[in-house]
């Protein structure tokens, strides 16, 4: 699974990788999970603001931290 993590590096940004892998670990889970702060990197996932939270090429979330149960959801949709 990659996660994603789209941002500038704000604390916005760091809370939404904060709460990811905390949701990981609950879920005894592994993940590929990186932060992209490049902006043209960021523009490639067509957000219109940050921060952003991507799954496996799908962006779940973007502009707003997401409530771990959304992360939660979304992981395991995946898994």
């Amino acid at each position: 699974m990659e996660i994603r993590i789209l941002g500038p590096g704000c604390s916005r940004c760091h809370e939404v990788e904060r709460r990811t892998f905390n949701v990981l670990a609950e879920l005894n889970l592994a993940a590929d999970v990186r932060k992209i702060t490049d902006i043209k990197k960021i523009m490639e996932y067509n957000l219109l603001s940050t921060p952003g939270l991507v799954i496996d090429g799908k962006v779940k979330c973007s502009g707003r931290i997401p409530r771990p149960e959304e992360i939660k959801a979304w992981i395991l949709e995946r898994t």
